[in-house]
């Protein structure tokens, strides 16, 4: 099993190359990683007391980075380095002021890890919420680095769990704790004899409720909403931004602010065909006289999280391929969030559900009633706020069972 293991990595590695040709993210992945340890080597240095956190990608980082921020301000002489496995964090997050050295993780094997873990010798090493990595975890094991797992979340019908599953279950065997969200991860890692769990809760929750409390102004987007009640539309696709289109025409007294997920040009330009009158932010924020819109598109990265302080109902996007995204920024802010059918993998979307802070739909006619529901029910706004702030403080149980 192994060896398929370390073929199937050459493979995948192969097609993003090809991939890499037609597409910038996976371009950036190819590049990104060309001379990665001339990079590593110059950036870090062995004798220092290293802190190693690995993320997939934005989410992921997001995700961790109460724990990260919390360690650097407990043990401020000791380094972070960082690594991000797809170019969507690290593109985004590759200036992030905390990190000493931010990095692409150079792809799993055994003598891309063995020459890692010496390069950057980290004290402990600290996995979110997902990425399992054989080569990687055996190497920390073999130089006696604890690795923690933190936000875990763990499902039925994982390999892990399966009769075949046995070399992926050998891989979490490698891990020194498992920081889990829920009771069903805590009881599925101990179903195959990993008992060395903590449930803590989601990480997610300290960082949005944080920001929720001190979010980044933004006078532009003020500005355009004008005292206007505004849906804000997060990590939109297509078939969300249809259904909104038409949502639009129907409330024409309501701002949108619509942050779709891919911002390149021929997306921005889609979007701009479904909401002819639409000002792009890019060019509302470089206009020195404002012309009146309903419609605002985001067309870059980073500002999301800011922006749900200026709504008052919010729309989630990725329901109708694989899966929602972010739904906990909006509810940190007390907005009540609507959400395609592909939900069911997302806790706190079930949750939201009900406790009727948010509702999922699948017609135009569904989104409308939904829109109608939380204009009309104020009730909604506390409940997901006090949602959030119920769920937080799952760093500080981390941390209290971190030790160096």
């Amino acid at each position: 099993m192994l060896l398929l293991y370390t073929i199937g990595i050459k493979i995948y590695t192969l097609i993003i190359w090809i991939f890499s040709f037609f597409s910038s993210k996976a371009a950036f992945f190819i590049s990104g990683r060309k001379q990665i340890f001339k990079q590593i080597t110059e950036k870090t240095n062995i004798s220092d007391q290293n802190i190693w956190f690995h993320f997939a990608s934005l989410g992921e980082f997001e995700q961790g980075r109460p724990v990260l921020e919390k360690l650097k301000e407990l043990y401020p002489q000791k380094k972070i380095i960082i690594t991000f496995f797809s170019p969507s964090g690290y593109e985004i997050r590759k200036n992030y002021a905390l990190a000493d050295g931010i990095f692409y993780l150079p792809m799993d094997s055994k003598k891309n890890a063995k020459r890692f873990i010496e390069i950057v010798n980290p004290e402990i090493a600290i996995f979110t919420k997902y990425e399992f990595w054989y080569y990687y975890f055996k190497e920390l094991s073999k130089n006696k680095i604890p690795l923690f797992v933190i936000s875990g979340i763990f499902r039925k019908e994982q390999i892990f769990f399966k009769s075949y599953g046995g070399f992926y279950r050998s891989i979490l065997k490698y891990v020194n704790h498992f920081f889990v969200q829920n009771e069903e991860s805590d009881l599925l890692l101990k179903s195959i004899g990993l008992s060395n769990t903590t449930i803590s809760g989601d990480t997610r929750f300290d960082r949005v409720y944080e920001n929720s409390i001190s979010p980044k102004k933004l006078p532009e987007i003020e500005a355009f909403c004008n005292n206007s009640p505004v849906l804000i539309c997060g990590s939109t696709w297509p078939e969300d931004e249809k259904r909104l289109a038409e949502l639009s025409l129907k409330y024409p007294n309501w701002k949108f602010i619509i942050a779709p997920h891919e911002i390149d040009g021929s997306n921005i330009q889609n979007i701009q065909t479904l909401f002819p009158q639409a000002i792009k932010f890019s060019e509302w924020k470089s206009q020195r006289s404002k012309p009146q819109s309903q419609v605002l598109i985001i067309d870059n990265i980073g500002m999301l999280s800011s922006l749900y302080q200026y709504g008052k109902l919010a729309y989630i996007g990725g329901g109708f391929g694989a899966g929602i995204h972010n739904t906990l920024e909006a509810a940190a802010f007390g907005l009540p969030v609507i959400f395609g059918p592909k939900y069911h993998k997302f806790q706190e979307a079930k949750d939201l559900i009900k406790i009727a802070a948010a509702k999922s739909i699948s017609t135009t006619e569904e989104l409308i009633t939904a829109f109608e529901y939380f204009n009309q029910n104020q009730s909604s706004s506390a409940a997901a706020k006090n949602y959030v702030a119920e769920k937080k403080g799952a760093t500080e149980v981390i941390l209290k069972n971190i030790n160096f």
